[in-house]
């Protein structure tokens, strides 16, 4: 019986697995999550500038939730990812446009008073009805409510930032820009977007 010295196949490459290509929402279904939000009340307010923020930034739920106030900056119009979770490390500064600011400034001043009243001391941006740090879980069932309120099933967390991305590519914005704002470490992953909008592969969920 005689040995091989060396791997044959060491030197082979695995054969790539096609990643599966992200599901987006439609403009109109953005827009239909935002009108099912009731902006008469304190949690309401914070939806819709929980909603600008995530569709306008394509930052990560778990991001969203792990901001405080003083990551937002109304006079630079930004916010501060300041990379706390593990999937980024490194600090984003993300513009944020008039709309979003406007909403997250009203919030600020009108609603998370309210949300803060048990904990003045609360640092946290985003704030459940205990006036505690809003969760990821948290945030999915307040979203899930709204997309089945619109009509949109399989909705998942990711989707507001799957959509950002696919709206920057389509008005024009570089790869690696996109994968700057998203906070992706390699630019293969924001790719995929990439061959979403070549394929034309973006349909609405029903």
């Amino acid at each position: 019986q005689e040995y091989i010295a060396s791997d044959p196949v060491e030197k082979l490459e695995s054969p790539r697995v096609p990643k599966e290509l992200p599901t987006v929402l439609s403009a109109e279904q953005v827009s239909s999550l935002f009108r099912q939000v009731d902006i008469a009340t304190p949690g309401g307010q914070r939806d819709r500038a929980m909603l600008h923020m995530l569709s306008t930034t394509g930052m990560r739920v778990t991001e969203l939730v792990s901001l405080n106030l003083g990551d937002f900056d109304v006079k630079q119009a930004t916010v501060v990812c300041p990379g706390r979770n593990g999937r980024s490390k490194r600090e984003r500064i993300l513009p944020l446009p008039p709309l979003a600011v406007e909403a997250i400034v009203h919030y600020v001043e009108k609603a998370r008073p309210h949300l803060m009243a048990r904990h003045p001391e609360q640092e946290a941006l985003f704030l459940n009805h205990h006036g505690e740090r809003l969760t990821r879980q948290g945030f999915w069932l307040i979203i899930k409510g709204y997309a089945r309120q619109a009509g949109i099933t399989n909705i998942t967390p990711h989707m507001l930032r799957h959509s950002f991305a696919m709206m920057m590519l389509k008005d024009g914005m570089e790869l690696r820009s996109v994968q700057e704002l998203l906070g992706h470490a390699h630019i293969t992953t924001t790719q995929v977007y990439s061959q979403l909008a070549r394929a034309e592969m973006i349909s609405p969920i029903t």
